[in-house]
């Protein structure tokens, strides 16, 4: 058995901090060359893209890509819709999921696995106000907590 490395490119943090994640999958991105290059470099960006399905294709949308610093005139557009390569069930199992009210598709992260990039897709339900705020004040309280033991210690 291989071992791939895994070099994660960029994350989307945000999401987790607006959506509640239920289940995770990861799918291939379509990539012109400059844009393997760019996104290689860790110049890509995940902030406010999504994930489209239509016509039983899955498309991500928004997703930043800057330009590749020692390309030419046949650079790619950094924010140019992108076709996701999943399997045709994934697909059809996705789309009957967001069909439901609440749920969208939104990418988490965008890594390296081997010589292929890749993008791991959450199925979320958006957050409410009052949800968001347990959640900061759940995580202050365990960092408190950490601290109170790792004081108590020394």
């Amino acid at each position: 058995m291989v071992l791939l490395s895994m070099k994660i490119i960029a994350q989307n943090r945000k999401a987790f901090h607006d959506y509640h994640i239920e289940e995770k999958c990861e799918a291939g991105i379509a990539l012109v060359g400059t844009e393997v290059k760019s996104a290689r470099e860790g110049r890509a960006n995940l902030k406010d893209s999504y994930v489209l399905i239509k016509d039983g294709e899955a498309f991500l949308l928004n997703c930043h890509i800057s330009p590749y610093k020692h390309g030419n005139i046949m650079n790619h557009e950094p924010l140019r819709t992108r076709k996701l390569l999943l399997h045709k069930k994934e697909i059809l199992k996705l789309q009957a999921k967001t069909a439901q009210k609440g749920y969208s598709l939104i990418p988490l992260k965008l890594y390296c696995k081997g010589p292929h990039i890749k993008v791991e897709i959450g199925l979320a339900k958006g957050k409410r106000q009052y949800e968001k705020r347990e959640t900061i004040k759940r995580k202050e309280a365990d960092r408190e907590i950490e601290r109170a033991i790792r004081s108590r210690t020394r």
